[in-house]
C-alpha cells in the first residue's frame, strides 16, 4: 500500500534538502505556517500527538533519566542536560522542575499542543518530546540522550499517545497584550520598589501599576536603574569563563522559563552570535537583536542585581543574575562585575 505523503510534509523535506542546517522554526517561517503545523504535517510513524493531559505526564520525566532540555524565544536559545528532579504541578498558574541540572518555570495554561517525535534523517527529526502553545509556537522540548531511559521514554510515549491524530490543526494567532498605561505615577511607583521584600514582588508590582517593563525601567532610571552597553552579554560571559564566577541565565517565552545556574567555560563568538558551548549547557543569543540592555536593582533580600536584555520591540531576551539562593547574601564579585559596565 502506498503511504500518502502530505503537501506541507513534502514541502518542509524539500527545504530541508535544499537547506540542511535550516532550524526547522526558521523553515516554518519560510514557508508560512507554524512550526507546530511542519510537525503536525508528518504525523505517523514518525510522529505522535500526546493527550494533554500535561500535569500528569511531568511527573513521569524523572524516570527518564538524563535528557537535554531546549527552551527559546525569538532571539535567545538555552539548552541544559541532565535530570528531572522534584517536580510540583500543585500551583495553578505555574509549574515547577527544581533541581541542580533542570529547573524550570512552566505555565501550562499556555500549553495547547504536544508531540512525540522519532529520530528521522529526511526531515531532520531527533527524539523528543515538544510542546506548543496555541500559535503554534515552540514552549519546550526535551531530547533523548545517549543515557536516556529509553524503555521509560517509550512506556511513556505510549500511555500519552493521543486517540486523535490528525495530520493537519489550526493556529490561533497571540494576544496583543494590553498597551501599559502612557503614564506612572512616579512618587508612588519607586515607593513601591522601595518596599519590594521578595523579587517575585516585582511582576505584581508592574501589573498594580499597569506598567510595560522597558516603561519601569526608564521610570525607575538613576534610583534603581541603568542602561548598559548592549556588548554587557558578551563582557560578563567572558568575564565569567575567566574568573569562574558562578552565575544565572533566565531565557524564557510565555509558556516556559528555563534557568541555568552554575559556571560556564566556553564563548565562542560568531558574527551576530554569542554562545556558551559547555558539555551540559548550550546558549545561542543573537547579538543582532540586542536593542537594550540594563542594571537592575531590586532592595529585595539585602538588594538583587541583574541584567535584563530586550530586543527592538520591548520582549525581554534573557536576564544574568550572580549565583544566589534565597536568604544568602548576593556575590560582591557579581556586584563588582556590574559596575565596571
Amino acid at each position: 500500500m502506498e503511504t500518502i505523503i502530505s503537501p506541507l510534509k513534502s514541502q518542509w523535506i524539500n527545504y530541508q534538502q535544499q537547506h540542511p542546517k535550516v532550524r526547522i522554526r526558521d523553515a516554518a517561517k519560510a514557508l508560512q505556517v507554524s512550526e507546530a503545523q511542519l510537525v503536525t504535517a508528518c504525523v505517523g510513524p514518525l510522529v505522535k500527538h500526546l493527550r494533554k493531559d500535561f500535569r500528569t505526564l511531568l511527573h513521569r520525566l524523572p524516570a527518564l533519566g538524563r535528557v537535554m532540555v531546549l527552551t527559546r524565544n525569538e532571539s535567545c536559545v538555552i539548552e541544559r542536560k541532565g535530570i528531572f528532579e522534584n517536580i510540583n504541578t500543585d500551583n495553578h498558574h505555574v509549574a515547577l522542575a527544581v533541581g541542580k541540572d533542570i529547573d524550570l518555570r512552566m505555565f501550562i495554561n499556555k500549553w495547547a499542543m504536544g508531540f512525540a517525535l522519532e529520530e528521522d534523517e529526511a526531515t531532520g527529526f531527533k527524539k523528543s518530546l515538544q510542546i506548543f502553545d496555541a500559535a503554534g509556537d515552540a514552549i519546550i522540548k526535551i531530547y533523548a540522550q545517549p543515557e536516556t531511559a529509553l524503555h521509560a521514554w517509550d512506556l511513556l510515549v505510549q500511555e500519552y499517545t493521543d486517540t486523535m491524530q490528525p495530520d493537519e490543526i489550526t493556529v490561533t494567532a497571540t494576544p496583543v497584550a494590553p498597551p501599559a498605561v502612557s503614564h506612572i505615577n512616579k512618587e508612588q511607583f519607586l515607593a513601591d520598589w522601595a518596599a519590594l521584600k521578595d523579587t517575585h514582588d516585582f511582576y505584581p508590582m508592574l501589573m498594580k501599576h499597569r506598567a510595560g517593563r522597558i516603561q519601569a525601567l526608564e521610570t525607575a532610571e538613576g534610583s534603581y536603574t541603568r542602561r548598559v552597553p548592549n556588548s554587557c552579554v558578551k563582557t560578563i560571559l567572558e568575564s565569567a569563563a575567566a574568573t569562574g564566577l558562578e552565575i544565572m541565565v533566565f531565557v524564557s517565552n510565555p509558556g516556559n522559563i528555563e534557568i541555568h545556574t552554575g559556571p560556564v567555560h566556553k564563548i565562542l563568538e560568531i558574527p551576530g552570535w554569542i554562545n556558551v558551548m559547555d558539555t551540559d549547557f548550550n546558549l545561542h543569543l543573537k547579538t543582532t537583536d540586542i536593542a537594550q540592555c540594563w542594571v537592575v536593582n531590586k532592595p529585595a533580600e539585602g538588594g538583587v542585581n541583574s541584567i535584563e536584555v530586550f530586543d527592538a520591540n520591548g520582549e525581554m531576551i534573557v536576564q544574568l543574575f550572580g549565583k544566589r539562593k534565597p536568604g544568602i547574601p548576593e556575590q560582591e564579585a557579581w556586584r563588582h562585575l556590574l559596575q565596571q559596565l
